[in-house]
């Protein structure tokens, strides 16, 4: 009986695991690697992107309206990304013919007038849905095998920095995942922080001091690229 027992809790408790997996979106940690088929062939994630930072996309489904704006948005920032060493990768549960076609008829738009663009990303094909259990990002609610639209940004030490997650029917800003990725890089580089609504080129803010006693030294020395509003916030130019 207390063998029957143990085997019983042993069961829930991979269930109750397997739940999470598919439920709960990672947030941070190391980002789950893993090999795939794409519409640019066989990837290998995150070792074929060694030294880069990368952005994950997931969609729920091909051939949708709200996805298609998306990847044509992607699509015509992804020089940006490219500038600022950022690799982008698109996964979706549709099988590879599916993306390929996708693709095609992606790239035969004329959107808003701007013309056509070419995708130089990859879509992965998450048929078998092992990328959607490892990052969590299979829709509950959904009897038809979709991903959540989310975005992980993932940096150059393969390290989950950011989630982001919308619904269905919200498109993506692509301009907010560039700041956010700009944000990043920014505070890593300075070890500074980014206040709201702030931008490339604005003054970041410092850790805050520790006390009143430590603002007040802090504020004697008066350093030119320091801006006091609170004694626990000061505004910094880089």
């Amino acid at each position: 009986m207390k063998q029957l027992f143990t085997s019983l809790f042993i069961s829930i408790a991979l269930l109750s695991v397997n739940a999470q997996e598919l439920t709960n979106p990672l947030t941070k940690g190391t980002a789950p690697s893993f090999t795939a088929e794409s519409t640019m062939g066989k990837i290998n994630f995150p070792d074929d992107y060694y030294g880069k930072w990368k952005i994950i996309f997931s969609h729920p489904s091909d051939f949708t309206p709200v996805c298609t704006s998306e990847i044509i948005e992607l699509a015509f920032s992804q020089e940006d990304f490219k500038k600022l060493n950022t690799a982008l990768v698109v996964v979706s549960t549709d099988g590879l013919n599916s993306h390929i076609e996708w693709v095609k008829s992606i790239e035969s738009i004329d959107y808003n007038g701007l013309g056509k663009v070419k995708l130089n990303f990859p879509i992965v094909s998450d048929f078998k849905l092992e990328i959607s259990k490892k990052y969590g990002i299979l829709n509950s609610d959904s009897s038809n095998r979709k991903d959540i639209r989310s975005v992980f940004f993932i940096d150059t030490d393969d390290q989950i920095r950011a989630m982001f997650y919308y619904p269905e029917n919200v498109g993506r800003n692509i301009d907010e995942i560039k700041r956010t990725l700009t944000a990043l890089q920014t505070t890593d580089k300075y070890e500074v922080l980014t206040p709201a609504n702030w931008k490339p080129g604005n003054e970041v803010l410092i850790n805050s001091p520790s006390s009143i006693a430590e603002a007040e030294k802090l504020e004697e020395k008066k350093p030119k690229n320091l801006r006091k509003v609170a004694w626990y916030m000061w505004f910094r130019t880089i």
